[in-house]
């Protein structure tokens, strides 16, 4: 009885504290995250309690890790790319005209210069306008008052005003004083030596129009583009997020200023990751060969020392290339003017730049294929290679004729690996060049050594917009990229040579 009533008692916390969870985020108006957590709370509890799925009890965890981790953010994203989602759109409708409604302005033509007197239960402030004197009883600030009446005066108090040096101590709880007058307006502080009238910024009206009462224009609420708009075409920040369906798609596609830069930095992530694969490959296999040659002494030394570049953490190494391809102070400038005269522009020049970044990913990926490599050379008889000398081959042929096609099909699905790895080189670029040279006439930020994923991220988080739509719909078309060379590798993973 006490292993049950603990069991159910346990599961009747955490359901307890799963649901005290949903309902703080449907409080604070977020729905898709308080549907997610019911949807995981009610497949939970009925995995749990069932007998029927008692079986399921043991890989739910992982399942549920995959929706929350995986499955979840994906779907997010991809319903991002069909909205307005920005720096400028990030909140709701009501949220939005909250914002709105809450926002104040300080009357120029109410305005007050105040002198504050010290006395036994506080302060009292003597407020000066143009046609009236305001005077308050004392206010404690100490205490934390921060509302306080005022009354015609007919004379300024007795004493000594507070000197400026004892306003601007005081300058924290001034700025959190009101003063309400006998009709109930609002004075608040708008300088060191003035009070002023608060007025709300905007008035809403029944048809769901906002009035500047400051300036007395209209604004019409646009659910297309989602923000107020007055009769100019002129909108009031923040606006709120909106479907907007395909757009951010078609932009990619339509825009010439987006659809140039996006396909000349699809081309080059193809190319880079292409070639990244080729040169690793080419490398690594030549190394591992050298490593099988019988007639080498050191190995184990030759080996360790080819292996460091894989030891270091990569972005020590990438910083390290970094100030070595330095145009100004790096050793590789240095080197190349001494000998050739040249200095070449490795960060300004796109194809000097591209080339860099090749090489560095080379240096970078070369052991791990130099590993699988030395692993597949030694699972090859001997007597194949013994025939072939008997038969008068030399190495190119070897290689050609053995080598590759004993070791290609179970190096394919590696090799695709690395490619996709290499589609989405994100810290390589970031550290590197951040995307530079930047291209010429983009309405985004896009540089000519930006792959997919460090345009994405520049468009999402480091452009003026910040414009996340956009970017759910780059990394949409990414998705759908990797996920078809996931498909390939599976196909390849079933050929039989």
């Amino acid at each position: 009885m006490i292993r049950v009533f603990l069991k159910w008692g346990a599961l009747a916390a955490l359901v307890a504290a799963a649901l005290y969870l949903i309902l703080a985020l449907y409080v604070q108006r977020e729905f898709v995250f308080a549907m997610l957590f019911l949807v995981l709370t009610a497949s939970a509890v009925a995995v749990f309690v069932s007998k029927r799925l008692y079986a399921h009890r043991y890989i739910f965890p992982a399942i549920a890790g995959m929706g929350l981790f995986v499955i979840f953010p994906l779907m997010y994203t991809v319903g991002i790319g069909f909205t307005n989602y920005s720096a400028s759109n990030l909140l709701s409708f009501e949220q939005v005209n909250e914002n709105l409604l809450s926002r104040t302005y300080q009357s120029e033509a109410v305005r007050y210069d105040f002198k504050a007197f010290e006395r036994e239960g506080g302060y009292v402030f003597y407020l000066e306008g143009e046609h009236q004197a305001l005077v308050t009883p004392p206010v404690d600030l100490a205490d934390g008052e921060t509302r306080a009446p005022v009354f015609p005066a007919d004379a300024m108090p007795e004493g000594e005003p507070l000197a400026i040096r004892d306003i601007i101590q005081l300058r924290q709880s001034l700025s959190e004083l009101k003063l309400v007058t006998d009709d109930n307006r609002e004075l608040s502080q708008a300088s060191l030596r003035s009070f002023a009238a608060i007025h709300p910024q905007f008035t809403r009206h029944d048809n769901g129009t906002l009035t500047n009462n400051q300036t007395g224009e209209t604004y019409f609420p646009n659910h297309d583009t989602g923000f107020y708009v007055n009769a100019e075409g002129q909108k009031l920040v923040p606006g709120w997020t909106v479907n907007i369906g395909w757009d951010n798609y078609v932009k990619v596609v339509t825009d010439p200023s987006i659809s140039g830069p996006f396909l000349q930095i699809f081309v080059w992530t193809l190319s880079f990751a292409l070639a990244t694969v080729l040169f690793t490959l080419a490398l690594g296999l030549v190394l591992a060969n050298l490593l099988q040659w019988d007639q080498i002494r050191g190995k184990g030394f030759y080996r360790t020392m080819l292996i460091l570049p894989y030891a270091v953490p990569a972005f020590i190494s990438i910083l390290v290339f970094k100030g070595l391809f330095n145009q100004n102070f790096g050793e590789i400038n240095l080197v190349l003017e001494g000998l050739f005269g040249v200095r070449p522009d490795w960060f300004s020049d796109p194809a000097l730049a591209r080339t860099m970044i090749l090489i560095v990913n080379t240096w970078l990926g070369y052991p791990y294929m130099m590993l699988l490599c030395m692993g597949l050379l030694q699972a090859i008889p001997k007597d194949l290679y013994e025939a072939s000398a008997m038969d008068g081959a030399g190495p190119i042929n070897n290689l050609f004729n053995i080598t590759l096609p004993l070791i290609i099909k179970p190096l394919m699905p590696l090799l695709i690996a690395s490619f996709a790895f290499n589609f989405n080189n994100f810290v390589l670029i970031a550290l590197l060049t951040g995307g530079a040279p930047d291209i010429i006439g983009a309405s985004t930020p896009a540089g000519t050594t930006d792959l997919l994923v460090s345009y994405t991220y520049r468009i999402a988080f480091q452009d003026s917009g910040q414009n996340f739509g956009l970017a759910a719909a780059i990394a949409t078309a990414i998705f759908i990229v990797v996920g078809a060379l996931s498909l390939i590798n599976l196909k390849l993973s079933k050929i039989k040579v």
